[in-house]
């Protein structure tokens, strides 16, 4: 599959379906998120499922994979491979602290009528011309923003890595994020654009979905501050997922813009 064609069905799943009972999501899954050591290594799991940390649908595309050390200096990763249902990564820790793994896409997805039709294109706003013809009409444009994350500490956990870039929807951790435990209530704070992103509706929840019958989210709210708190139910890994729109695109062609994040967080025991 083409590379381009690949990145829009990611795009695509990331930002189809509504907050939390989306039939697909997408996530990156690390074998762990604690590790110590001089020299340790970690895999990442990247796919786009039904069931959470089980790659049944398609992989995630590691075009916009952008990983930070804890210095704040840009990682690369090892040993990329692309197959059906999920893509896989290796991370060698040589630093100590925190690292942060983003996957971070950005485009344009319109709706258009062409003879009596309707017609849908998803792209970069450099194709939008040659791509929409000149006899559509009632078209709407929409940008969108996204960014999927997981995060790693080696040895004693540091914030540098953490710091937002202020260029959409962005979660800043109160609690250490790489030490949760379950029972204890953790904070976060939602950013938007580098602000507080207040009022938004934030869903956690707990991976294994395969093996129950229900999605179990347990589900926050925002202050003015963009602040939020979640108490975890259990041990285990976690998907959570906020979204929301404005009139801020940040292009010329669209008037609205679609912003999602989710992050995968490890919970640990008592």
């Amino acid at each position: 599959m083409h590379k381009r064609t690949l990145k829009w069905i990611v795009l695509a799943a990331a930002i189809a379906a509504p907050l939390a009972v989306q039939a697909h999501k997408m996530w990156l899954l690390p074998s762990a998120t604690n590790v110590a050591g001089a020299d340790p290594w970690v895999t990442v799991d990247a796919a786009i499922s039904n069931d959470l940390f089980h790659p049944d649908h398609h992989a995630a595309s590691l075009e916009q994979l952008v990983i930070t050390a804890p210095d704040g200096q840009t990682a690369k990763p090892a040993n990329e491979a692309v197959g059906k249902y999920r893509s896989v990564f290796d991370l060698q820790l040589d630093q100590q602290g925190t690292y942060k793994l983003a996957l971070v896409s950005s485009g344009l997805s319109a709706s258009y009528e062409l003879d009596g039709q309707k017609r849908r294109w998803r792209g970069e706003a450099d194709e939008l011309r040659s791509a929409i013809p000149g006899a559509a009409k009632n078209l709407q444009v929409t940008a969108s923003s996204n960014r999927v994350e997981t995060f790693i500490s080696n040895g004693k956990p540091n914030d540098t890595a953490l710091k937002p870039t202020g260029q959409g929807l962005e979660l800043v951790p109160v609690t250490r994020v790489t030490d949760l435990v379950a029972g204890e209530p953790a904070t976060f704070q939602l950013l938007l654009d580098g602000k507080p992103a207040g009022n938004l509706k934030v869903s956690a929840i707990a991976g294994a979905t395969r093996y129950r019958n229900a999605q179990d989210a347990i589900t926050a709210q925002t202050g003015s501050d963009g602040k939020f708190r979640l108490t975890w139910p259990h041990a285990g890994m976690y998907w959570i997922n906020a979204t929301t729109q404005d009139d801020n695109s940040g292009s010329k062609f669209a008037r609205k813009r679609r912003l999602s994040y989710t992050a995968t967080l490890e919970v640990l025991p008592e």
